[in-house]
């Protein structure tokens, strides 16, 4: 290993160490021995490479976690959100989200104003392309013979920014119709690239796998199947932050060496360990991508 790309490595360890541990007290020491750097010198090595201090980095990782647990986990409270997210009191929790996100956490709970706080977020997000990079290799790829699934789906079409909306909708039909993600199995159907498609035309369907009658129409929520067929599956382990990088490596690495074809029908996903309730490096999917 270069030493540049140790170097790198050391703090991608870093990284990883305060997403699975936003609830703790996240110490300047410890960090710095995982980087393996003296303290004096660590904050502004982290602030250098990342663009950020590492205090402001921890802060706004533990507020985007609190927002997912306000939008999407209401029976959670505030002030255990406030709380695990190393706040002293739901009040001091309180004047920091409204100055991230320009909303506070009830308000944000109440009607979530998804624009702004991915103005927010985007910061984290170009981090984690550029320094938390997806490594696969070519036998990371498995060819296997999908069954054909029902589901329920909800459509999401328009701005892939305000994917949070229909995110609430689906958890509501879901909890509605007692679909367990444990007991019922999630796909989404990836009709376009967000970072290719008008905003405007977006398309993206939120999917839970159903063998009975449920109540779907008044969450606009429709009966669909995921054919059955062979399908190049790829594990993708890490936040969606990362998701492009391992469809590159699908699209540009691995299907031109395989002698295999796509099949008329989009790429799927299906999530098997779900961002908050498992830190963001250690998020699962499974990327499917049907062929002939």
């Amino acid at each position: 290993m270069r030493s540049t790309d140790a170097y790198r490595h050391r703090f991608q360890k870093t990284l990883e160490y305060i997403d699975t541990h936003l609830s703790e007290d996240v110490s300047l020491d410890r960090l710095s021995q995982i980087a393996a750097f003296s303290k004096h010198h660590f904050l502004r090595q982290f602030s250098e490479l990342f663009g950020m201090g590492v205090y402001k980095y921890v802060q706004l990782n533990r507020l985007k976690r609190a927002s997912y647990r306000l939008a999407f986990r209401h029976d959670q409270s505030v002030i255990y959100i406030a709380l695990e997210s190393g706040y002293d009191n739901p009040e001091s929790f309180a004047r920091a989200f409204k100055k991230s996100t320009g909303q506070t956490p009830t308000e944000f709970r109440r009607q979530p104003q998804w624009t702004s706080w991915q103005e927010t977020c985007d910061v984290l997000a170009d981090l984690r392309k550029t320094h938390m990079k997806m490594i696969h290799r070519l036998q990371d790829v498995k060819i296997v013979d999908f069954k054909a699934t029902d589901v329920g789906a909800l459509e999401h079409r328009g701005d892939p920014a305000l994917i949070g909306d229909s995110i609430a909708q689906f958890i509501a039909w879901r909890k509605h119709n007692h679909l367990h993600p444990t007991q019922s199995a999630t796909f989404n159907i990836l009709y376009d690239d967000p970072d290719e498609a008008d905003p405007a035309g977006f398309r993206l369907d939120l999917c839970a796998a159903v063998d009975r009658e449920t109540d779907d129409e008044r969450y606009g929520v429709i009966r669909k199947t995921i054919p059955a067929g062979r399908c190049a599956v790829l594990r993708h382990i890490g936040s969606d932050d990362n998701l492009g990088q391992s469809l590159s490596f699908l699209y540009k690495e691995w299907l031109p060496q395989s002698g295999e074809e796509p099949r008329d029908f989009p790429l799927f996903l299906q999530r098997i360990h779900f961002y908050p309730d498992v830190p963001e490096n250690e998020m699962i999917l499974d990327v499917y991508l049907p062929l002939k």
